[in-house]
Parts: C-alpha cells; sequence; structure tokens
C-alpha cells in the first residue's frame, strides 16, 4: 500500500470518530426516550417490584442519560459491549456470533450485484441506440421499482415453493453439524477443515439471499457504467486509439472501461453501505442468522445495549467500506495521487 493510500487512511480513521461518537450519542439518547421499559419486558410475570429495581440497578438504568451514557462510552473503550437485557449474554459474543455471516452475505451479493451489472452495462452499450438496450433500459427500471425485501420473498415463492431446488431456510442444512470455528466464517471455516459438504450447503443456502441483495445493486451499476462510457468513448484518446486502427473491443476493454470504471466505483462503495441496511428485512425473511436477524430481535425486545451496539457496528462498517472505496478511487485515478 503506497504512502499515500496510507494517509488516506489515517485520515478516514480520524474523521470517523467524532461521527461515531455523534451517532452513538444520537443512537443512545432516543432509545432511552421512547416509552418501553426493556426491564418490565424482560422479567416473569411473577416478578416483585423489588426484583424490578435490583434488575434495573444492576443494568444502570437507574440513573441519569448522560450519566448512562459516559458510563457505556467508558466500558466501550474498553472492548466492554455490555450485557444483553433479553439475551442475559454477552453482547460482544452476540456481535461476534452473527457479524460474519453477515459480512458473508453482503460480500457474496454485492460481487454477485456489481458482476451482473457490469455485464449488462456492458451489454447496454454495445447495443446503444437498438432495441437490445431499449429492453434493457426498460428492465433496470422495472427491477429498481422493486425493493429488496419483495425480491426476496418473490425469489421464495419461484425457486422454493413453485420450483423447490433452492433452499430458503437458516444458513446450513440441519443434518450437518458446523465445523470447528477457526476464523468466525463458515466459508473460510469449512474450506480450512476441509468440510466440502459444509462449504457447499452454506454456499447452496446463501444463493437466494444473495441474489435478493444483488438485485438491487445491479440495474445501478449497469446504468452508471452505460451513461459513463457514453461519455469517455467521445474523448479524443478514443478517437485517436480509432484512427491508428485499433480494433473497437479492444479500445473499450483497455481504454475506455478503465476511465468509465471510476464513477461506477464510488456507486459501488454507496450501495455497499446501503446493503447493510438491506440485510435486516432479508435475513429475517430467510431465518438467516446474522447481524439483521439479532437487530430485529433486540428491536423487538426493546434489549438497548444489543440495539445500540449494533448501530454502532453498522456505523463502523459504512465507514470502513468509504475508505477502503476512497483507497480503491485513488489507486485507480492517477490524478489524485499527483494532486
Amino acid at each position: 500500500m503506497s504512502r499515500i493510500a496510507l494517509q488516506l487512511l489515517f485520515r478516514r480513521t480520524l474523521l470517523a470518530i467524532p461521527i461515531l461518537l455523534c451517532v452513538s450519542a444520537l443512537v443512545f439518547g432516543i432509545l432511552r426516550l421512547l416509552p418501553a421499559d426493556p426491564i418490565a419486558m424482560s422479567l416473569p410475570p411473577g416478578a416483585t417490584a423489588a426484583d424490578f429495581e435490583k434488575l434495573r440497578q444492576s443494568f444502570g438504568l437507574d440513573r441519569s442519560i448522560p450519566e448512562q451514557y459516559v458510563i457505556w462510552l467508558g466500558r466501550l473503550v474498553s472492548g466492554d459491549l455490555g450485557t444483553s437485557i433479553y439475551f442475559r449474554r454477552d453482547v460482544g459474543d452476540l456481535i461476534a456470533k452473527a457479524l460474519p455471516a453477515t459480512l458473508e452475505l453482503v460480500l457474496l451479493g454485492l460481487a454477485l450485484g456489481v458482476a451482473l451489472g457490469i455485464v449488462g452495462g456492458l451489454a447496454m452499450f454495445s447495443w446503444r441506440g437498438r432495441m437490445g438496450e431499449q429492453v434493457l433500459d426498460l428492465g433496470t427500471t422495472g427491477l429498481m421499482a422493486i425493493p429488496e425485501f419483495l425480491w426476496a420473498i418473490l425469489l421464495i415463492l419461484a425457486f422454493g415453493v413453485a420450483l423447490p431446488i433452492l433452499p430458503f431456510i437458516g444458513r446450513l442444512s440441519p443434518d450437518l453439524v458446523l465445523p470447528p470455528s477457526v476464523t468466525g466464517f463458515l466459508l473460510l471455516d469449512s474450506l480450512i477443515t476441509g468440510n466440502l459438504r459444509v462449504l457447499g450447503s452454506a454456499l447452496w443456502h446463501m444463493v437466494l439471499p444473495a441474489f435478493a441483495l444483488a438485485i438491487g445493486v445491479a440495474p445501478l451499476v449497469m446504468r452508471v457504467l452505460r451513461s459513463s462510457l457514453l461519455d469517455v468513448i467521445q474523448e479524443d484518446y478514443v478517437t485517436q486509439a480509432r484512427l491508428r486502427g485499433i480494433p473497437e473491443q479492444t479500445i473499450l476493454v483497455r481504454h475506455a472501461l478503465k476511465n468509465a470504471a471510476l464513477p461506477t466505483i464510488s456507486l459501488i462503495g454507496v450501495q455497499g453501505g446501503f446493503m447493510f441496511g438491506g440485510t435486516v428485512l432479508v435475513e429475517m425473511i430467510f431465518a438467516y442468522p446474522g447481524l439483521g436477524n439479532l437487530m430485529v430481535d433486540a428491536v423487538r425486545n426493546h434489549d438497548l445495549p444489543v440495539i445500540q451496539a449494533v448501530g454502532l457496528v453498522y456505523c463502523v462498517l459504512v465507514l470502513g467500506i468509504n475508505a477502503i472505496v476512497d483507497v480503491v478511487y485513488l489507486a485507480a485515478n492517477p490524478k489524485l495521487r499527483v494532486a
């Protein structure tokens, strides 16, 4: 990694600190202003007032909101995310178990979406002025009009019910046992342990939810790439390449595509951040045990420590994706490196 890229990452890290503080304070304050009482929701029907007060004190909810935030922030700096009110487990352990599943799903969905978008964008550009471009243009409009969670339901009905060829519940077949945890990522752990049956089953279960996420990304990538190619193809260096007798396909792949990819890279970064938000409903629909499902359970039970931690993790993931995209954009654009 170049010195300029390291400097960029360092600046992004410094800027992320006040953003995380603002987000954490906002989420922390709003959650405590809501009328729901997490302690009352977690106690059994026969609990007494003394039980209620004891549990309230153990979670520090008897203190003022600013005092609670300062205590929570101090524990957060030391790596303590608190204890779940509903699950009665360490929040860090809950997130460590759910986060790898969501990361695997997002990375696969993003890869599928980008691949489909690049192929579709090149096809739209190649068929410009023809019927094929109009058909793809109309198709992308229809795809963007349908949200991710509705695509998830349609895919289940099509390939899980009408044509039962793909699983749509859970992360693994019930007859298989999870491999020993090495990295926490199921796909990597199954590869490391050589358990190909678990690897195949995990990938098979990820097909439908990954496609539900990918469909939301692919049409935007197609449109932006097509528009960028239409702009780049008018540049002088492309005209000069044609005059030298270079084939049109070579010009497209070696010259035009490289410059047209810059706006697409920025779009991919933005959509990658949005995709984490889209996993909440998609994971719930497919009963996929990821961070989104954990967030839904926490919101349903008003589990404040889990909601705070998951919200902070989402913020860190989005900031991390944006920083990575900035570095990739810097590597792909020599003008920025010179500046």
